[in-house]
């Protein structure tokens, strides 16, 4: 059997040889996604699209819990409106696609494929914000971006990609950066509580900021080659986009004023992130909360009398508790290749049943995160299985914040510092220069990706870990995606 696994699964790299090619052949050989004929772009077959619609659906529960609501708004912004605040057309202008014709006649003014909303929420805000009895307000939109990238990774990194963008207006500073904080908490909730991914908190730097905010917040997660990937961001953007935008309101006191902005994001790079944290040789380890499928239902033997009816029996138990449940009944494929095809696909639950099962009354069920075999009685068999998957979302998460917490570098000198970074997190002292930062970058790969919450700030010395100056704050650095 141990041949026939490692046969099934020779064409996938193995990750301690090749990460990146052990990434890209998981994503095709699962049928999670494939390229498309445009350069940069992919196809999201419907098992990728399947761990797709579950974030979505989790994510907007919790979007509508804390107030906001879903809008739509044109995938097509004039250059014009583009280009009213200069730091965010600075930040975006290389990755900007236009259109420049309709049909065979020039356009009298380019327009921007978006690559983000804020500036025609800005527009369409200041049209409909008047008086402080308007806000706050709190919008959300599930969409797609374009942005040109150079080079780019089926989910980690497209041209075109699908995400939402929360756009909110606020009377107060100190409600937008309530609102900026909040959103991070319920991006770091659901990574941790449904994608069972660890995410270190905090601020980017100014050089790392998003193009026009005032400060962003990010959250952090570690891959299994030690990288980092930013799975979600959100920003503060203060008044900025509100000055260009016109964006006022008549305050209680009788004064205009302008409002304050924020907006935060997460897309469908987190899937790339749950393949890169979860997954091992033997294919993806879905967490069950985003599995399509989480339990799979093997009837063993099912030629014979009796078996393929108790496995139409438990599939239906298990669909009516909510469980989400496929038997697969094929006669084409034996049963060592059905085993291999729900190990490769990250299924979480596989369930076995035969004549022998039938007659002790008994189902087998393996996990796929352990491969652990238990032989379980069929009552009951629904609050098994649903504790089950409960274990082992508790379990792949203590395994990748025990991976992650293993690579993570408290660095005091440089040389540890780079030694570091090659193989995880560094967490040091910085001086919050830009130029030191840009050096740290050239020298050894590494970014700076957030400085921790004020809680969470450790205090490891007085001094810039690269230039020696008087330190700022503590900051991690890794190597990133």
């Amino acid at each position: 059997m141990a041949k026939k696994n490692e046969e099934f699964v020779a064409h996938i790299a193995k990750r301690a040889d090749d990460f990146p090619q052990w990434y890209t052949d998981l994503v095709l050989k699962t049928d999670m996604a494939d390229y498309s004929d445009v350069k940069g772009c992919m196809v999201i077959k419907p098992y990728g699209y399947g761990v797709w619609e579950l974030i979505q659906s989790e994510m907007d529960r919790r979007f509508k819990e804390t107030g906001h609501k879903n809008a739509y708004f044109p995938l097509l912004i004039p250059e014009s409106l583009l280009m009213k605040e200069a730091e965010h057309v600075e930040g975006f202008a290389p990755e900007v696609a236009w259109v420049t014709h309709g049909g065979k006649e020039e356009l009298t003014e380019r327009l921007a494929i978006r690559p983000t909303s804020e500036t025609i929420f800005g527009s369409m805000y200041s049209k409909w914000i008047q008086s402080y009895r308007d806000l706050p307000m709190l919008l959300n939109q599930w969409c797609n971006v374009m942005r040109w990238e150079k080079s780019t990774r089926p989910f980690l990194r497209t041209s075109e990609f699908l995400w939402q963008e929360g756009h909110t207006v606020h009377a107060t500073a100190e409600e937008a950066e309530e609102e900026t904080v909040k959103m991070l908490n319920v991006y770091r909730e659901f990574s941790e509580n449904v994608l069972a991914i660890p995410v270190i908190v905090g601020q980017k730097s100014e050089k790392e900021k998003f193009a026009g905010a005032k400060h962003t917040y990010t959250m952090e997660a570690m891959m299994q080659d030690g990288k980092a990937l930013q799975m979600g961001t959100s920003h503060n953007l203060g008044q900025n986009f509100a000055k260009s935008y016109d964006i006022t309101f008549l305050d209680k006191d009788g004064v205009l004023k302008y409002g304050y902005t924020t907006s935060w994001g997460t897309s469908t790079r987190m899937i790339g992130g749950l393949i890169m944290v979860h997954g091992d040789d033997r294919g993806l380890v879905l967490p069950p909360k985003v599995a399509p499928v989480q339990v799979m239902i093997l009837p063993i033997a099912q030629h014979k009398e009796g078996v393929l009816e108790k496995a139409n029996e438990i599939f239906a138990e298990l669909k009516t508790a909510g469980l989400r449940v496929e038997l697969d009944d094929r006669e084409n494929q034996s049963a060592g290749w059905k085993f291999n095809e729900c190990e490769m696909k990250g299924i979480p639950v596989r369930l076995e049943i035969g004549p022998k099962d039938i007659e002790k009354g008994t189902v087998v069920l393996v996990r796929r995160d352990t491969f652990e075999k238990t032989f379980v009685p069929m009552e009951s068999l629904a609050t098994t299985v649903s504790q089950l998957l409960e274990d082992i979302h508790i379990s792949l998460f203590e395994q990748a914040k025990q991976r992650r917490d293993e690579r993570i570098t408290s660095a005091t000198d440089f040389e540890t510092f780079k030694q570091g970074v090659q193989s995880g997190f560094v967490k040091a002292m910085w001086c919050g220069d830009s130029e030191c930062e840009a050096e740290i970058k050239q020298k050894t790969g590494a970014t700076s990706r957030c400085m921790p919450f004020d809680d969470e700030q450790e205090h490891l010395s007085d001094c810039c870990v690269h230039c020696g100056k008087p330190a700022y704050k503590m900051m991690y650095f890794a190597k990133a995606y």
